[in-house]
């Protein structure tokens, strides 16, 4: 790949031209964020505004924007004690924006950056996309050996 390839082409694939990942949570469009994920993933769904307004606060933010509109395209979440332990959580890539490498990029991107924190551990969940973080090292964990207690909010 040449130079201006890499330009063009970004992290992982991502039209660097067209997008920028970004790992400041002042850009997080949060009423974007809250509609995606409290009436379109099946993890949050009726999650309110309040809570997830909380839960961005606390946490480690990530999102890929469009660079001419300044759109939040995706979003990412990672909660984390910044030493021992992170959890990737709240991954999502608007519907009309699939399909262009941005999943990969935005997660290549907080990989890189829980790398550059030297963190040990780093966990997730998924249903639906184990080949994408599997690309990145993720591997199914050994069967009853994390445990979890779960509430309804």
């Amino acid at each position: 790949m040449t130079t201006d390839d890499t330009t063009r082409q970004g992290t992982h694939g991502l039209d660097a031209a067209r997008y920028r990942f970004t790992a400041d949570r002042a850009d997080v469009d949060r009423a974007t964020v809250h509609r995606w994920l409290s009436e379109r993933s099946y993890w949050a769904r009726g999650r309110t505004a309040d809570v997830q307004d909380a839960a961005i606060d606390a946490s480690l933010c990530f999102g890929v924007l469009e660079r001419a509109s300044g759109r939040q395209v995706a979003f990412a979440r990672v909660v984390t004690d910044g030493a021992t332990f992170a959890w990737l959580c709240d991954v999502f890539v608007d519907d009309t924006e699939r399909g262009h490498g941005i999943g990969t990029a935005l997660v290549a991107g907080v990989v890189a950056h829980l790398d550059a924190a030297g963190l040990p551990r780093v966990v997730l969940a998924t249903a639906d996309a184990h080949g994408l973080y599997e690309r990145f090292g993720f591997t199914a964990t050994e069967p009853g050996r994390y445990m979890a207690r779960l509430r309804d909010r």
